[in-house]
Parts: C-alpha cells; sequence; structure tokens
C-alpha cells in the first residue's frame, strides 16, 4: 500500500487516535497490508501505537489517555468514575495514575502508552448516572455524586480497594442527596449498609 493512501485516511478522520481496522476498512486493503503500512508511518516518526489495534498521530502536544478510552477493547461500553471522575471534578486534586472506569465486564485492567486503565464492576442497575464528558467529549464520565459512591461501592468487595482517599473537597454543587438516593439503589442490603456507613463518615468530615 502506498503511504500516502493511508496517511491521506488517517488525515480524513480528523482526529488524532484510530484503529487499524478503520484505517483497513477505508483504504479498502486487508488488515495484514494496512498494518504493514502503519508500521511504516511508525518509523517515519508520523504515528505510533498506543496498543493492539490503536494507533495515534504524533504532534506537538501530549496524547490525552482519556480520548483512547472510546477505542479500547471492551466489549460493554464503560464510564469514567471512581478516583478519575473525582479528580475531573476537582473534588480531588492528586491526579490518579490509573484512569479508573466502571463497567459491567469482570474487572481487569489494560496498559497502553498512552496510560492504564482499569474497570471495575459495577452491578448491572447501577450501570447509569453518567453524561458525555462537558457534554461534548468523546468519553463517558460519571455524575460526581455516582463516583463517589461508586467507590465506596466497589470497596465493599475489594476491601484494599478506594480505602482511603486524599483530602476531597466537595463543590456546592454537590448533592449529598443525590449521593443517598444512588445509595438506595444498591441491591444488596449488606453493601448497601456498609457504603452508607462510610458515607456518613466521609462527607461529615471533608464536607465544607
Amino acid at each position: 500500500m502506498n503511504k500516502k493512501s493511508v496517511l491521506f485516511c488517517i488525515k480524513k478522520l480528523n482526529r488524532h487516535v484510530f484503529t487499524t481496522r478503520e484505517i483497513s476498512s477505508m483504504s479498502e486493503k486487508s488488515p495484514s497490508v494496512t498494518v504493514q503500512a502503519l508500521n511504516y508511518l511508525q518509523k517515519q516518526g508520523v504515528i505510533f501505537k498506543i496498543y493492539r489495534g490503536i494507533w495515534a498521530e504524533v504532534t506537538d502536544k501530549p496524547l490525552s489517555p482519556y480520548s483512547v478510552i472510546p477505542f479500547l477493547p471492551v466489549q460493554s461500553r464503560g464510564y469514567v468514575s471512581f478516583i478519575s471522575a473525582l479528580h475531573l471534578y476537582g473534588i480531588i486534586e492528586q491526579i490518579p495514575q490509573v484512569i479508573t472506569l466502571g463497567s459491567t465486564e469482570h474487572t481487569r485492567k489494560i496498559s497502553t502508552k498512552a496510560g492504564t486503565f482499569a474497570f471495575y464492576k459495577i452491578h448491572p442497575s447501577l450501570f447509569m448516572g453518567f453524561n458525555w464528558y462537558k457534554k461534548s467529549g468523546n468519553f463517558l464520565i460519571a455524575q460526581q455524586e455516582k463516583a463517589l459512591i461508586d467507590c465506596l461501592y466497589i470497596s465493599a468487595y475489594k476491601k484494599k480497594q478506594f480505602r482511603y482517599f486524599p483530602e476531597l473537597h466537595f463543590p456546592k454543587s454537590f448533592s449529598s442527596k443525590k449521593a443517598k438516593e444512588w445509595i438506595k439503589r444498591i441491591p444488596s442490603p449488606k453493601v448497601r449498609s456498609y457504603v452508607e456507613k462510610r458515607y456518613i463518615k466521609l462527607f461529615s468530615k471533608n464536607y465544607i
């Protein structure tokens, strides 16, 4: 395949992150031939491989790991939640080293050149309470109240996970009423009781 035709397809997408499958389909070439062309462009310093089947253009700006989320190899759509969402809302200042997402799949971690992504299994009845980031982004994010309750929910099953939090700064927009409504949706009475006790202690300690 002529490398210019590959580059044309990449530019036509009008975004920095793309997949082998997309370029193969656009160029009407086989996946193997497409990979050869993409590897050539990588050697030329035009693009780089993020993960299996996922690539990105080389630019003068660092690639946001959040832009990779829609292309990760997961069967069900995940949404940014837990510590990562709390950081994006400004509730936690510390930048998390791993981007955390809620999903209905089994808990798993994916390490890429753009960052590490950890998916935590959420009960199907709790797989809600999220929107597109800033209403126009390319990834879904939990509401701030839901993100906190997601943390406490997972900690009920994985005692070492989200057991401790850095200093929290709840904004005036944070609704304790909404958080308590999410707690009520937790199916297991035992887990629901655990989350409620942790939430009351955590919120009363950190709310200003």
